[in-house]
């Protein structure tokens, strides 16, 4: 069963940046296209970046386009969420999984960012 650990996250004031990291064991995610999601208090999870397999093109919600930089590395079976000019609004947990996500057991525990106005 795959196994998905997420870390990087931290406190952060308005404006600043966190790289987050997320380590896969259990199962190879070289063919499967990877998700960012975070979900804020009393908000659905949401995905917030995704990276295809292959050549490895990659879509972002609108809330972070042009600030936040998904990538992937095959060899070490790990996804990354590179983070910009982040806002109060960014804060929630953070979460890596495959997209669409697997079941519900997938789930690791996340990283939190918090932003500060």
């Amino acid at each position: 069963q795959v196994q998905f650990v997420e870390s990087g996250g931290g406190l952060v004031q308005a404006g600043g940046s966190l790289r987050l990291s997320c380590a896969a064991s259990g199962m190879s995610l070289s063919f499967n296209a990877l998700g960012w999601y975070r979900q804020a208090p009393g908000k659905q999870r949401e995905l917030v970046a995704g990276i295809r397999r292959g050549g490895g093109s990659t879509k972002y919600a609108d809330s972070v386009k042009g600030r936040f930089t998904i990538s992937r590395d095959y060899a070490k079976n790990s996804v990354y969420l590179q983070m910009t000019s982040l806002k109060p609004e960014d804060t929630a947990v953070y979460y890596c999984n495959t997209d669409p996500s697997l079941d519900s057991s997938s789930w690791g525990q996340g990283t939190q960012v918090t932003v500060s106005s």
